[in-house]
């Protein structure tokens, strides 16, 4: 069970973000024993994708999920700002009303991009973060003409869930081979309306967001990132290896894992790799306290790699 949390965002934007575990009792601040956890979506993601992992976490964490602006059940303003600045301000402000800093954040690609830059922005508010299947790199003109292509070719509405899931899992165009996870993916993301089932988002609004960031590499900030970070891909991810340990040696205190057999849903991909790829670095974060040493140098194992 999660329990819904309304938090105001940048502009007074209206965001629910979503407790998984018990709350913390009133009045009684921070838990120390129970570090706090923000959990960031990516692009057209929302809170539940993250549900089995905040559940697990919050056997020894604080864990919140939380729907970004235009995402989930949180506010979706035709007129308000899709910006970076936005998405970044929006988790700062979660973190301040929830009480939750300093956190772990973690974050799945645009998920994982905002928390880099709070965390460069606010490094009193953010404890450690992971980076789930983001590039650092430019991604350029081309690759936003190809994710527009790519919303005109769904075939919207669709008349049923089990429609979606056979889309999205084995037709679109975009899927080298069958992935049920990748159809539960987006069925989670639709709702249904009187002509059958659309997505929750509009996509003309993930274009506008995504357009603030692919223009752009963002090396600078990922390397004013003090806290202890892990960098984790799938094998068959977006990001690909040369450049996760890259982004690991950029990091003043990075980490890297990958996951097999997983694409760029990683956590949904994989949950139990997923888990037991990030466990090792939870554990050392909640061992150590704010750990100042222990790791190896940047953070990087003697083989360069942790493979789950």
């Amino acid at each position: 069970m999660a329990r819904r949390i309304d938090v105001t965002g940048a502009g007074g934007v209206r965001l629910a973000a979503w407790e998984f575990g018990d709350p913390p009792k009133s009045g009684t601040g921070p838990d120390p024993a129970r570090p706090g956890v923000l959990l960031l979506h990516g692009l057209m993601g929302r809170a539940s994708h993250w549900a089995p992992t905040a559940r697990w976490l919050a056997e020894r964490h604080r864990a919140v999920a939380l729907d970004q602006r235009g995402h989930g059940q949180s506010e979706k303003p035709p007129r308000a700002a899709y910006t970076r600045e936005a998405y970044v301000d929006d988790a700062e402000a979660a973190l301040e009303q929830l009480g939750l800093g300093p956190a772990v954040l973690i974050g799945h690609a645009m998920g994982a991009l905002t928390a880099w830059q709070l965390a460069a922005k606010r490094p009193d508010l953010v404890r450690a973060l992971i980076i789930c299947d983001m590039r650092a790199s430019a991604l350029g003109a081309a690759s936003q003409r190809e994710w527009a292509a790519w919303f005109a070719s769904w075939p919207v509405p669709f008349a049923t869930l089990a429609d979606v899931r056979k889309w999205f899992g084995e037709d679109d165009p975009w899927v080298e081979r069958p992935n049920p996870a990748r159809g539960a993916f987006y069925a989670e993301v639709m709702a249904e309306s009187p002509d059958g089932w659309r997505p929750v988002f509009e996509p003309e609004q993930m274009l506008r967001s995504r357009e603030t960031w692919v223009y752009d590499a963002h090396w600078e900030e990922l390397a004013r990132v003090r806290c202890p970070t892990l960098v984790v891909r799938g094998l068959d991810g977006e990001l690909g290896r040369a450049e996760a340990q890259e982004m690991v040696r950029v990091l003043p205190r990075g980490e890297y894992a990958e996951v097999a057999d997983a694409g760029h849903l990683v956590h949904y991909d994989q949950p139990e790799a997923w888990r037991a790829a990030i466990e090792p670095f939870l554990n050392r974060l909640r061992d150590d306290g704010l750990p100042e040493n222990g790791a190896p140098e940047n953070g990087v194992p003697e083989d360069g790699v942790r493979e789950t």
